[in-house]
């Protein structure tokens, strides 16, 4: 059992560019650090007027928009979202996201069970 408080700066983070092309800086992944989780937590962030490139992963994800405006496609389905949105993405489905905002548009990945390059396709 881990008993040590974790703490993660998003400043202390490196980010990347990722396969879907938006800009991500991973935040606790329990198999780079030792935690007790089965999801793993990133930051990504879309600039203005940019998508993430349709992808699909194999568990389900959960964004939370912590800041701008956008819209979000998952399969068939598109609707605007703004910050304070909660996004649930079922496993295997074909998922977006349009920034439509002046601003930048950023966002919290929840991925269950934790993100594998393995379990995701980009399209």
């Amino acid at each position: 059992m881990i008993r040590s408080m974790i703490i993660k700066s998003l400043e202390g983070s490196a980010g990347f560019r990722a396969g879907d092309a938006s800009f991500l800086r991973e935040l606790l992944h329990p198999a780079k650090e030792p935690l007790d989780i089965g999801y793993s937590l990133a930051h990504a962030a879309v600039e203005p007027g940019a998508w993430t490139l349709p992808h699909r992963l194999a568990g389900a994800e959960v964004y939370y928009v912590l800041e701008g405006t956008g819209r979000m496609r998952v399969g068939d389905e598109e609707a605007p979202v703004a910050a304070g949105d909660a996004v649930y993405i079922p496993p295997g489905a074909l998922q977006s996201i349009g920034n439509t905002g002046p601003g930048r548009l950023s966002f919290l990945c929840i991925v269950d069970p934790a993100w594998r390059a393995a379990d995701e396709e980009i399209l």
